[in-house]
């Protein structure tokens, strides 16, 4: 048996898949959004002389790489099984988060983040679709989105981490921790996730039918393209506000620790929003609820352009996090419940890699902005446009004329395959 191949045939604790995915999202969202954290020591480190521009661009180059792997994880699970999907990805970004951590310019430190970002953009596809095929159908959103709470909550660790140790360890010391996961998620994937059977294999009436194909006729392909701008406008929202909130708030005069208490507040109305809006959207639709949290995150970033008094500004950031990142979450799941199992994967993939191009777009913008000596109201007044056009993708998605759903006894098959 290798590290990659399949796990004896058993009926899966989807309690334990979730959590292991859960805990595959943490360290994503941590090594993500700790780069955001990082920012001011960036540009205050005078080896490298950096602009907010080049900062900005470097943070993109992660992106751009989860644009690439999202693309290809979607393919590669409906052929080969998400499980060794997950833990290929798993291993490649902890391995470069360390190599990061030793750059020694910034161009092989955009490299390293690059293809670390080929495994960032992988895991949540397989995630996603694991977690999905497991749940009970009634509970597919929220299970979801208790999985996907892991972003921000590595979001919330990055916050904390770098007010507590920054200054300690500076920021090589704080991508360095990223690499935690690969002595830590990685054994316990590599334990309890079960393989999925490839569902190119599948005996099913549209067996010979390559999942992409299914996936551009009729409605379909219309729902893929809104779907894909609704992830562009969510991608964008998370990592640009993610990437910049700490700087825009030294703008706005506050201090580095209070800052970074900001960043801890956007990820902490995440954590909470997006669980309590994932139940609602199991009650109601993510087709509903979706473009009322984008609404949500129009509003906050307006309050924020602002620059209302602290209390106020720390209120609209949390509702921003909710608007955002909690979004997201609910657009993933959305997607994951639209579509049926022999193309799920691979319409994850493509909507989720697609809609990374927001990602790079978002903090290559805002530094675009801030270099160019634009004030605080234009860069939020720029994310408040975006949170406008996701929400008014959600609102145009057609609905299913059928709801072909995975039965429980289904979904165990095809994992325990």
């Amino acid at each position: 048996m290798t590290v990659f191949g399949p796990k004896p045939s058993r009926r899966p604790n989807r309690y334990m898949v979730v959590f292991i995915c859960f805990a595959a999202i943490v360290f994503d969202g941590y090594d993500l959004i700790i780069y955001g954290s990082t920012v001011p020591s960036l540009l205050a480190y005078e080896e490298w002389a950096l602009t907010p521009a080049e900062v900005g661009t470097l943070g993109s180059y992660a992106l751009l790489g989860m644009m690439f792997g999202a693309l290809a994880s979607g393919p590669l699970t409906d052929r080969f099984g998400r499980r060794r999907v997950l833990l290929g990805c798993l291993i490649l970004y902890s391995t470069m988060m360390l190599l990061a951590a030793t750059a020694p310019t910034p161009a092989i430190l955009g490299v390293f983040r690059f293809v670390a970002g080929l495994g960032f953009g992988g895991v949540a596809p397989v995630a996603v679709a694991l977690v999905v095929e497991v749940a009970r159908p009634h509970e597919r959103q929220r299970l979801n989105a208790i999985m996907l709470a892991g972003l921000p909550v590595g979001g919330v660790l990055a916050a904390l981490a770098a007010l507590t140790f920054l200054d300690e360890v500076g920021f090589r010391g704080m991508w360095a921790f990223g690499g935690i996961a690969l002595v830590t998620v990685v054994p316990l994937a590599w334990r309890y996730i079960p393989e999925t059977a490839p569902t190119t294999s599948s005996k099913t009436p549209t067996a010979g039918r390559s999942p992409l194909r299914e996936l551009t006729e009729g409605r379909a392909i219309l729902a893929l393209a809104l779907f894909a701008v609704a992830n562009f406008a969510g991608f964008l929202l998370v990592f640009g506000l993610n990437t910049w909130l700490p700087e825009l708030m030294r703008k706005a005069d506050y201090d580095l620790s209070s800052a970074l208490t900001f960043q801890l507040l956007l990820n902490l109305g995440a954590v909470v929003g997006g669980i309590s809006g994932s139940a609602l959207a199991d009650r109601l639709g993510a087709r509903r609820v979706a473009p009322i949290t984008f609404l949500v995150a129009t509003v906050a970033v307006a309050v924020m352009a602002s620059a209302p008094p602290t209390g106020v500004m720390a209120v609209a950031t949390v509702a921003a996090g909710f608007g955002s990142i909690g979004t997201q979450m609910i657009v993933f799941g959305y997607v994951a419940t639209y579509f049926d199992t022999d193309v799920r994967g691979t319409a994850l993939g493509l909507t989720t890699g697609i809609g990374r191009l927001g990602a790079v777009t978002g903090p290559t913008i805002g530094g675009v902005l801030l270099s160019n000596g634009l004030d605080n109201p234009w860069v939020f007044g720029f994310f408040g446009a975006i949170a406008i056009l996701g929400g008014l993708a959600c609102v145009v998605i057609p609905a299913r004329r059928t709801e072909r759903r995975v039965e429980p006894a289904t979904a165990a098959t095809a994992i325990n395959h």
